[in-house]
């Protein structure tokens, strides 16, 4: 299994401006620009609209019981199976769950969780 370091980060607008010119300007020098895996929110208030304990639950248990089917997953997180499809499929856009599909007979979606932990940094 490959790990990652995924980051989540409280960053406001204008240091996130910042951030990018200064890496739009290393690459047009042709330095090179480090790559990570890093989600910036505005505050601690934007960030859980999106994390929610819930979509928490849902990586946990991925990382831990590896499910194979949104079905399964969502039989062990005790919710509604459209309700995780949804939250598994907006962690996939987020880049924060991987999604691998089989046709085993019919169409099979796995979640796949590939990383021990997320980072959060608040500056202060």
């Amino acid at each position: 299994m490959k790990v990652k370091n995924v980051r989540l980060e409280i960053q406001d607008e204008d240091e996130f401006v910042l951030e990018i010119k200064r890496d739009l300007k290393k690459v047009a020098k042709g330095e090179s620009v480090k790559n990570q895996s890093t989600l910036s929110f505005e505050s601690l208030k934007a960030m859980r609209m999106f994390i929610t304990d819930e979509r928490l639950k849902i990586l946990r248990t991925v990382r831990k019981y590896h499910p194979k089917s949104i079905y399964e997953l969502a039989k062990m997180v005790k919710r509604d199976t459209k309700n995780v499809s949804d939250d598994v499929h907006f962690l996939s856009d987020l880049g924060l769950l991987d999604i691998k599909e089989s046709k085993d007979g019919r169409k099979k979606t796995t979640p796949v969780v590939n990383y021990n932990k997320i980072m959060l940094e608040i500056p202060v």
